[in-house]
């Protein structure tokens, strides 16, 4: 029987971050140049910059962990974070490995200060689409007007606006 637990950041993990990530863009999309950039340096790109990074793994039969997928939190400024870079290995697919770390991420990013947290991504990503929004994300006009031009390949645009409602009050 697996058990998921959630892994933090440690420079020794950044090939898996890379890996991962790069697997799934370059299946769908291909590489752009700010996706290198951060996946050859997320300490520099994403944690030095007052982000974060975790990654969710398979405890398994207790033969030893297999990271099963990676996200990250990047800062873009005071309270306002871009849940990017996450993606599954397929091995993972029907283990509830990317729900666990999104729910992760979304409370990480509440320890963080986040009083707005966003996400870009394509229409391709339909699985991605449903598991955002099954978990309280909502697409965004406003998100895709200020920072949808990130990515080529970004043609939608969502806030998790439950952030927003809890700094309100």
């Amino acid at each position: 029987m697996s058990a998921l637990s959630i892994l933090p950041f440690h420079p020794s993990r950044a090939a898996l971050f890379d890996s991962i990530n790069r697997a799934w863009i370059e299946e769908m999309f291909g590489v752009e140049p700010v996706d290198d950039v951060v996946l050859r340096a997320p300490q520099t790109h994403i944690m030095d910059q007052g982000g974060d990074i975790l990654f969710v793994a398979d405890r398994g039969d207790g033969s030893g962990e297999e990271i099963l997928g990676t996200g990250a939190l990047k800062s873009w400024g005071p309270g306002i974070f871009e849940l990017t870079k996450m993606g599954v290995i397929e091995a993972a697919q029907g283990k509830k490995a990317g729900e666990t770390l999104l729910k992760t991420l979304i409370t990480r990013a509440q320890e963080l200060g986040a009083t707005t947290l966003f996400l870009l991504t394509n229409s391709a990503c339909e699985p991605a689409l449903h598991l955002y929004e099954k978990n309280g994300f909502v697409h965004s006009a406003e998100i895709a007007e200020r920072f949808g031009k990130t990515y080529d390949r970004c043609n939608v645009a969502m806030e998790y606006p439950n952030l927003r409602k809890q700094a309100a009050q």
